[in-house]
C-alpha cells in the first residue's frame, strides 16, 4: 500500500479510539504531523515524556484531561495546551462519551509510523490486551524508537541502553522494515 492510499483515518479496536491525520509529516514538509483523536471513556495515555518534540492538544468537543508536569488540567472546547520536550504528561478521558482533540506534534519526526504500526499491532491481536503492549519484545522497541517516548519512573539511561539495543537487533532481524511494509506503505 503507497502512502498515497494509505487510510487518513486509523481505529485501536483494543482501547475504541480514532485517529485521522488531519496533516502528515510529508505534507508540512516534516515540520508538523496533525491529528485529531476520538478518544473513548476510559481512554488515554500513561505518563510519558518526549526529548525531540512538542506537543500540542487542542479540546475540540467534550473535556480532554490532560496532566502536565504534575497539573492536572481540563481542556474545554476551543483551549489548549503544549507538552513541551522533557515534560511529563498524559491525556485522558474520564468520561462516559467519546471525546474529539486536535494533536499537532513539531516536529514530525516519526510520529505517524508509531501511530499507524501500533493500532496495526493492536488490530491485529499482536498486543497484550490489557495494556496494549507488544507481545514481541522488539516490535515494542521499534516502536519506542519510532515514538521516541520515555515511561515516568525508569532513569532514561535505562531506558536508552535498553531499548537502543533491542532496536538494534530488530532492525538487524528486519523487525522495523517488516513493521513499515505491512502498516506504513
Amino acid at each position: 500500500m503507497s502512502h498515497a492510499t494509505l487510510p487518513r483515518t486509523i481505529e485501536n479496536p483494543l482501547v475504541q479510539d480514532r485517529v485521522t491525520f488531519l496533516t502528515t509529516g510529508a505534507e508540512s514538509g516534516g515540520s508538523f504531523e496533525y491529528v485529531e483523536v476520538e478518544l473513548a471513556p476510559g481512554g488515554g495515555v500513561d505518563l510519558h515524556y518526549h526529548l525531540a518534540y512538542t506537543e500540542h492538544f487542542a479540546a475540540v468537543d467534550g473535556v480532554l484531561h490532560l496532566e502536565l508536569d504534575g497539573q492536572l488540567r481540563e481542556l474545554q472546547p476551543g483551549q489548549a495546551a503544549s507538552a513541551p520536550p522533557w515534560s511529563l504528561h498524559r491525556f485522558f478521558n474520564p468520561g462516559k462519551e467519546n471525546i474529539v482533540f486536535h494533536v499537532k506534534v513539531a516536529p514530525a519526526r516519526r510520529f505517524e509510523q508509531m501511530l499507524r504500526i501500533a493500532y496495526g499491532l493492536a488490530r491485529d491481536g499482536k498486543v497484550r490486551e490489557k495494556t496494549g503492549i507488544p507481545r514481541n519484545l522488539f516490535e515494542l522497541a521499534v516502536l519506542f524508537e519510532l515514538g521516541e517516548s520515555y515511561m515516568n519512573g525508569i532513569p532514561i539511561g535505562m531506558q536508552k541502553g535498553i531499548f537502543s539495543l533491542l532496536y538494534r537487533i530488530a532492525k538487524w532481524r528486519g523487525v522495523e522494515e517488516r513493521l513499515l511494509n505491512t502498516y506504513c506503505r
